[in-house]
């Protein structure tokens, strides 16, 4: 699916992450990838990450799946809105959504939530730390941007959301089957249902905060530093006050922490392996029967298509000498020459089909025989 009447260079210049963007008629050819029975079936689903919010009388309620298909039945006509999280995990015609998107790093992308809206429905005026483009893919719906927010923006109370308690639209449009709007992180928005049957594709991307980052990489640190590392100061000399925490004490203090947490080589390990680490680690996505080796050279010498799980994180990390580091669902891979090549294609590609050399090349075999029962990728096969 092909993104039109859209400009990557200006896009990137002028709206990403700097203000909103409508795009009439994004994709060529639109079709709506799942139906909406399908999305309900999801919510329905133990291992889904769904939510029903209700608009009433009384206020916003929010209700947490997996939901029992008799609530769903039961819903009225208007004012609801089903939420299912990372449907593109599950959906490969949704995964396919994400292709356009691929101008952006892969380690930024984070799933596609897909909501169903009856008439009236939405999830309240909000703002979110990330960025998004909003797919409309059924329906009609009605967009209201408003003024960038932050922390001290006044919200109401409510226990499971965060809605604006003043909302003020600056723009708004209603948005038809293939229309798309951007919205960076923290710009309140509100969506609003026109009719029955609306569904809308988020396509969302990572960004972690600071402490996230420095809470999970000092953990990491701590489990590699001795315990005899302790402060030094063999040039102490007398001071006047002894109850004085001298300046040269407190550099040589924060020093020490600096030069724990200043290593490019850990950092960029521990990144990847962060970073690629899966967002629902209870699924898991290995083979029932783990492929040997000799599986894997038959099926590369027979030019079985490769494709990635789209549930899977895969990245890299280039070093020197032709090598890097390849990380796949948490786990890191170092490769190089052919197999850092052969990693290379795997992260820019969903589908594959390997050069029947490789399955003369052991590390090429190795690194495959582990992916495959890792569940990070699988051969196609009409069998």
């Amino acid at each position: 699916m092909d993104l039109q009447n859209f400009d990557i260079d200006v896009f990137l210049r002028e709206y990403w992450q700097k203000k909103p963007l409508l795009i009439r008629n994004a994709f060529r050819y639109w079709q709506n990838p799942l139906e909406p029975d399908e999305l309900a079936g999801l919510a329905c689903a133990e291992e889904m990450e769904s939510r029903l919010i209700c608009q009433t009388d009384a206020g916003w309620a929010m209700e947490q799946g997996p939901l029992a298909e008799e609530r769903l039945v039961s819903l009225g006509k208007s004012h609801w809105t089903l939420l299912v999280q990372a449907v593109d995990h599950h959906v490969p015609a949704v995964a396919d959504l994400i292709a356009p998107f691929r101008f952006i790093p892969n380690w930024r992308i984070d799933d596609v939530m897909v909501s169903l809206a009856a008439d009236q429905g939405g999830v309240g005026p909000h703002f979110d730390q990330y960025d998004v483009f909003l797919i409309q893919g059924l329906g009609r719906r009605h967009w209201q941007i408003g003024p960038h927010c932050d922390a001290d923006t006044p919200l109401l109370p409510h226990a499971d959301l965060k809605l604006l308690s003043d909302f003020q639209a600056t723009e708004e449009w209603v948005l038809e089957p293939g229309d798309m709007l951007y919205v960076p992180p923290g710009f309140a928005h509100n969506g609003v249902a026109v009719g029955s049957d609306c569904m809308t594709y988020s396509v969302g991307f990572r960004a972690p905060s600071r402490a996230d980052l420095l809470g999970h990489y000092v953990d990491d640190v701590l489990d590699g530093i001795k315990d005899d590392e302790l402060y030094r100061d063999p040039d102490l000399k007398p001071q006047a006050n002894a109850g004085e925490i001298l300046p040269e004490a407190l550099e040589r203090l924060q020093q020490m922490m600096l030069e724990s947490l200043s290593d490019p080589a850990h950092f960029a390990r521990w990144f990847g392996i962060f970073n690629s680490t899966s967002k629902y680690p209870d699924m898991d996505w290995r083979p029932e029967e783990p492929i040997t080796p000799e599986e894997l050279r038959a099926a590369i010498s027979a030019q079985l298509p490769l494709a990635r799980n789209p549930a899977s994180r895969l990245a890299f990390i280039a070093g020197g000498n032709d090598a890097l580091m390849l990380f796949a669902d948490g786990v890191c891979f170092d490769c190089v020459g052919e197999t850092a090549a052969l990693a290379r294609d795997l992260c820019a590609n969903d589908n594959v089909v390997l050069d029947t050399d490789l399955a003369s090349n052991p590390a090429a075999v190795d690194l495959l025989t582990q992916l495959c029962n890792l569940g990070c990728i699988a051969f196609d096969s009409e069998d």
